[in-house]
């Protein structure tokens, strides 16, 4: 497969990576929207209690900037707050900040300062000191919106630019509330804005997963000429429909191992992309058995290539650490002393491949688990431990101990024999055994 081709896989599964980040922000606000509103379509706080010895409590809500001309009601808000004495009058207002600072100026009030949610929703406080009683707030003009009565008081305002107060505060200006009280707000579009993230996602999606198929599907063409080739015997035929290879290459640099990470990081990032295009194509291909029992061959190729590629990066790396020759940027076979081949299946059981993904392979998986730490080709276990061992006695020795070399490589094997069958490419059981 050329290098722009393996760009197109990259940039194909970075597409279907926003796709499905696009669809789970808009399943998320579509549930909100349809299971946590109320009938009036206002998502609400719980109620909280507010007890404070003060003439008011007051909240900001400042929203910067303006409306565009074509967005006339974007949000509604709603408070509710209801006395303890239900027979007690409430007031509830909002106003410019100025406005009620300046009719508030020399009286005891608390402006919320926050919401603390780990225990259930508290308020936090800034206390403003004062030794004045204000006078009726039923008595100013300056209100944008206001309810007062005994009972709940519920206000509502379509959400403007401005910087604004809203207050609680008994409707005789009396000191000391005893209120419980709940803040929600409304929005027309959230359902549409949920809905259009959906169609998207799917879309991109689609369009990631079509990339990659058509990718697949073309690289099948070069198949024994310059797509990916099958791989050379490496003169170790085994019955298992996996061919596995893997050339010790000495002399090896004692230190360079210890920076080999730092050199991997671009093929750990391609390889990135190159498996999450993996996993589409395996979901496609779970499919395509399930209903035609065949393994489409473009998809087929495309991931042998990438578990090649994977091999010869582990090969290289802290799988086993046994050549210093850098792996190539390519899913072709060839020009590396590590590298594998599985031949096509041109049948493969309909009803096994729903299973032996996930309950049949689970003994090898346990096994595979010990030999990599469960992360992976990558991701440590014994493989990574005796790979070290034998870097540091080639150190001190300046040989790899070929015993190791051949556990380590065995180990390796099991797991791809493994990671051929959980990769649906073949119905035969991997053997328990780290030899040929």
């Amino acid at each position: 497969m050329s290098a722009g081709k393996v760009i197109l896989v990259v940039v194909g599964a970075l597409v279907v990576l926003v796709g499905l980040c696009v669809l789970i922000g808009g399943g998320v606000i579509v549930g909100t929207e349809r299971n946590l509103t109320d009938r009036a379509g206002f998502l609400t706080t719980r109620p909280v209690r507010l007890e404070q010895d003060a003439y008011a409590v007051i909240a900001p809500v400042k929203v910067e900037g303006e409306w565009p001309w074509w967005w006339t009601s974007p949000v509604t808000v709603r408070v509710e707050a209801e006395a303890g004495d239900l027979e007690k009058s409430v007031f509830v207002g909002l106003g410019p900040r100025r406005d009620v600072q300046e009719y508030l100026a020399g009286a005891a009030y608390d402006e919320v300062a926050g919401l603390e949610l780990p225990h259930g929703p508290r308020l936090t406080y800034l206390s403003h000191p004062g030794t004045s009683a204000p006078q009726s707030p039923t008595s100013e003009t300056f209100w944008q919106a206001a309810v007062q009565g005994p009972g709940k008081q519920t206000l509502t305002w379509e959400l403007e630019p401005g910087d604004w107060l809203v207050v609680l505060m008994n409707t005789d200006a009396s000191r000391g509330l005893d209120l419980s009280g709940s803040v929600g707000a409304r929005a027309p579009w959230l359902l549409g804005v949920g809905i259009g993230l959906l169609t998207g996602g799917a879309v991109l999606v689609a369009v990631g997963v079509l990339t990659i198929a058509l990718v697949a599907r073309r690289a099948r063409a070069g198949v024994g000429g310059q797509g990916l080739e099958p791989s050379p015997a490496p003169g170790t035929a085994s019955a298992y429909p996996l061919t596995f290879k893997g050339e010790r290459t000495e002399p090896l640099s004692p230190g360079l191992w210890l920076v080999k990470w730092f050199l991997l990081i671009p093929h750990y990032v391609v390889l990135a992309f190159l498996w999450l295009g993996f996993a589409v194509s395996w979901l496609l291909s779970l499919v395509a058995i399930l209903f035609t029992g065949r393994y489409p061959r473009g998809l087929f190729d495309f991931n042998v290539g990438v578990l090649r590629w994977t091999w010869r990066v582990g090969f290289y790396g802290y799988s086993a650490l046994a050549t210093d020759q850098y792996p190539p940027f390519t899913l072709r076979a060839g020009g590396h002393p590590a590298d594998l081949d599985v031949p096509y299946p041109e049948t493969l059981g309909r009803g096994l491949v729903l299973v032996k993904w996930w309950l049949l392979a689970l003994p090898h998986y346990a096994v595979v688990a010990c030999f990599q730490g469960g992360g992976g080709p990558h991701g440590g276990g014994l493989a990574l431990l005796l790979s070290l061992f034998a870097a540091v006695a080639h150190l001190f020795t300046g040989r790899y101990p070929k015993d190791l070399f051949d556990l380590v490589l065995g180990m390796n094997r099991w797991s791809y024999r493994v990671a051929v069958y959980a990769a649906l490419m073949t119905d035969r059981y991997p053997p328990f055994r780290l030899d040929d």
